[in-house]
């Protein structure tokens, strides 16, 4: 057995402390302590020099106002009514859904849009307020439920990131509400690669993440979220950063380099009972993957999902890592003929923001959207 140093460390060292729950009460609390006053010192660094998030690039509507979420719809207004939606179920883990539509020239919605398909829609998650704090992943399927039959029963499912299990959940509750599903560096199963949020998960007790939600007041907070993520991927981090600055830059367009800076320091908060839920039954426990979910008062199994699904995942993707994502090929009940599984030599952020994916594959998915879901004109 391990236990934590005499001397509490920094946060950016926390790599190196992970010890079982089994070590002495005191040691852990004083261990925890420090990990507040870390938490509390980088989140407060990064709110004063934090600038105002980023808006949507493109042109949208609210068509739903609900508990969870804001549904978006980016249609044009002639298009409303007729084709299959394209419902987007945007990243919810501290980030904001701001991403998927993040400047002109680089917006999954104006790519799905142009490659012929007529309505779409995104799921804008709110930051949890306080009285959203003992809302679970029921609540989120609930109310992408809710969004669904707004739409008129069946959409086109598109997850991305965290969106992505939540949307497998939902194709897997209502099989027969979602027409295509596109899964894009979407973690299904947890025990097929080895991802870096899904090791801290395992390597960490529980109690540290209540600790953790117990100092947001019941919610977790998306600025530790986010700054917690830089200090433990530091070099990451900023040379990912370097490279896509360097890559707007070349296109002339700095508005984008500011954009995807401001969507950085952009943080959603997240109700307590969803992140420990997540924590511990999809990350720890891998209950999804294993047929062992129960959500809505179902026990869910991705075999009932049947629907043709393409599955898209990066080679140095260290969020999602490429088997997590493709293993759900072996999951669904979807013949393997109607499953496109897709490897692009990029990370996380690249599936969805990167110009090879955005001016190569997202085009390519648009049409298989259209062609399988009845999306197009």
């Amino acid at each position: 057995m391990t236990t934590p140093p005499k001397t509490p460390p920094g946060f950016a060292e926390l790599p190196a402390l992970f010890w079982p729950a089994a070590a002495g009460a005191a040691a852990s609390a004083a261990w925890l302590g420090a990990l507040q006053r870390e938490f509390g010192f980088a989140a407060a660094a990064a709110g004063m020099m934090a600038r105002p998030p980023p808006d949507w690039a493109s042109p949208n509507r609210v068509a739903l106002d609900l508990e969870t979420m804001l549904l978006r719809d980016f249609s044009a207004t002639e298009a409303r009514g007729d084709a299959v939606p394209v419902l987007i179920a945007a990243p919810h883990a501290g980030n904001s859904p701001v991403l998927v539509d993040l400047a002109t020239g680089q917006s999954l919605v104006q790519v799905l849009l142009a490659g012929g398909l007529q309505r779409v829609l995104v799921t804008d998650w709110k930051s949890a307020s306080a009285p959203m704090r003992d809302l679970g992943i029921d609540s989120y399927l609930a109310d992408l439920n809710a969004a669904v039959d707004d739409l008129g029963g069946a959409v086109n499912l598109v997850g991305i990131c965290q969106g992505g299990w939540m949307s497998a959940m939902y194709a897997a509750c209502f099989p027969h509400k979602v027409c295509t599903l596109v899964l894009a560096g979407a973690p299904i199963d947890l025990s097929a690669g080895q991802g870096k949020p899904g090791m801290l998960a395992h390597a960490l007790p529980l109690e540290v993440y209540r600790q953790l939600v117990g100092w947001g007041q019941g919610r977790m907070s998306g600025r530790y979220l986010m700054e917690s993520w830089k200090s433990l991927n530091p070099g990451h981090y900023l040379g990912r950063m370097l490279e896509l600055h360097r890559e707007f830059a070349a296109e002339g367009d700095l508005s984008r380099s500011d954009a995807f800076q401001r969507w950085c320091d952009a943080a959603l908060d997240l109700p307590g009972r969803f992140y420990l839920q997540v924590i511990e039954q999809l990350f720890q426990q891998n209950l999804l993957a294993e047929g062992r979910f129960t959500a809505l008062g179902c026990t869910l199994s991705l075999a009932d999902v049947t629907c043709p699904a393409y599955l898209l995942a990066g080679e140095a993707d260290a969020i999602a890592p490429a088997p997590q994502v493709l293993a759900a090929a072996a999951l669904l009940g979807t013949p393997a003929a109607e499953i496109v599984q897709q490897t692009l030599p990029t990370d996380h952020l690249g599936l969805f923001i990167g110009a090879p994916a955005l001016q190569q594959t997202w085009p390519a998915i648009a049409r298989w959207i259209a062609d399988k879901g009845g999306a197009g004109a």
